[in-house]
């Protein structure tokens, strides 16, 4: 395909994109009365979100720590021009008359039990990724959701990325050819860590954070925001944002879950630091194509910084490089000229949101995105990637089963026990 001819294609296909989209609103005489659980940082860019797009009003909000709860609330009236309700705790909220629907933007390690709850409360749900800590607490889920019968959206909004669909559109016309291996990277270095054991701030419920999750001494390197690279809260760099890619992945190539895992790799530059790999090659073997996913969270990272977040495609006629706003072909040859479109996706997170509202607005939970079945196999793709690594043995996945076979200590890994009061789903 001649350059000419591909940026031409391309742009009319994300022109056609964006055009098309438009952010559905309910009527502002009878708002949507949502809820948020967890009110922090990304807590408060999904309820932002739903307001920018309209027909929705915040009713409540809860957090365990203070300072986050009255500051999320002080900022929704600004925003809607009423004040939300507060709470401590989720249960609370769940309880309010007139609540229509959740938005649960915890650390993974309370979506089960938050997600499960609102379940059972017949509430429509809009919920972080990745769906759940560990894969037993992700297959409750989805058997809650489907008893429940509610519109579940899970945050994925990668998957409205018009680079992303583009690419999709070009691997199956045939552009690349065959594709015969894939590779997924997001290298970075991030920064010194804290940890020095003291005492939580005075406004954090720090035994409540922690929930069902182990107690850990508090350090800054495992609180708020920061604790994505602590195993027992956010299990590390491949499950909190690799999902993001391993989901894309299994989207363009219509994928369901590798059936074989094989994962090394280490803690060898941020010792004492983090308790999960900075350093990490995971072998997931798809069934159309092989994927590799790595990282490196220290040094240079890619040798071409242009690609240290992104994946590749590799096809016989191309290898296809994408990433959230740029597509760029390398064909094959000795003259394989190089081809690179921007495709800039304008409000990716409001249109992930917006399309959850436009299900709820029409009762259709077909509209949905990301529905929690297919967010349970890209979560449990990056879970057991990461068995296979705290093992150091090879997973096999029997997906119709739900199933490590043949490993029982991969299979203890499967459910972690609860804390204290807590009860595993």
């Amino acid at each position: 395909m001649e350059r000419r001819n591909f940026i031409k294609n391309a742009s009319i296909g994300s022109a056609a994109l964006v055009s098309a989209f438009s952010i559905p609103a309910f009527s502002q005489d009878k708002k949507l009365k949502i809820g948020l659980i967890g009110a922090g940082w990304y807590g408060m860019v999904i309820a932002t979100a739903a307001l920018k797009i309209g027909g929705v009003e915040v009713i409540a909000v809860c957090d365990v720590d203070s300072e986050h709860l009255n500051s999320s609330a002080d900022e929704l009236a600004k925003l809607q021009g009423t004040r939300p309700k507060t709470y401590k705790y989720y249960q609370e909220l769940l309880d309010i008359k007139g609540l229509e629907a959740v938005f649960i933007g915890t650390p993974p390690h309370w979506h089960a039990l938050q997600f499960i709850a609102a379940c059972a409360k017949g509430l429509d749900i809009y919920c972080e990724k990745p769906l759940a800590y560990d894969i037993k607490e992700g297959l409750a889920m989805v058997n809650a959701a489907q008893k429940a019968g509610n519109i579940v959206q899970i945050g994925f909004q990668r998957r409205q990325s018009d680079a992303f669909k583009k690419a999709k559109e070009l691997i199956a016309d045939g552009t690349i050819g065959n594709v015969h291996q894939i590779t997924a990277q997001i290298h970075y270095v991030p920064g010194p860590q804290d940890t020095t054991i003291q005492s939580p701030p005075v406004s954090l419920d720090w035994e409540e954070w922690c929930g069902p999750a182990p107690k850990l001494d508090y350090r800054p390197n495992i609180g708020h925001k920061a604790w994505r690279l602590e195993k027992e809260y956010g299990n590390g760099h491949l499950v909190d944002w690799g999902v993001h890619h391993i989901d894309i992945i299994r989207r363009i190539m219509g994928e369901s879950m590798p059936t074989e895992f094989y994962t090394r790799g280490g803690i060898l530059e941020l010792k004492n630091q983090i308790t999960t790999p900075d350093t990490l090659t995971a072998n997931m073997a798809f069934n159309k194509a092989p994927v590799v996913w790595q990282h490196r969270l220290w040094g240079t990272g890619d040798p071409n910084k242009e690609f240290n977040n992104g994946i590749f495609f590799h096809g016989d006629k191309a290898t296809l490089f994408a990433e959230d706003s740029k597509v760029v072909l390398f064909h094959a040859g000795k003259d394989g000229k190089r081809e690179e479109l921007l495709i800039p996706t304008e409000m990716m997170q409001e249109k992930h949101v917006a399309n959850f509202l436009n299900a709820v607005k029409n009762k259709n939970k077909s509209l949905i995105d990301c529905p929690p079945e297919d967010a349970f196999q890209s979560t449990a793709t990056v879970q057991l990637a990461m068995i296979s690594y705290y093992t150091g043995s090879m997973v096999k996945w029997d997906q119709a089963k739900n199933e490590i076979m043949d490993n029982k200590l991969a299979s203890m890994l499967l459910q972690r026990d609860y804390r204290a009061k807590y009860k595993h789903p």
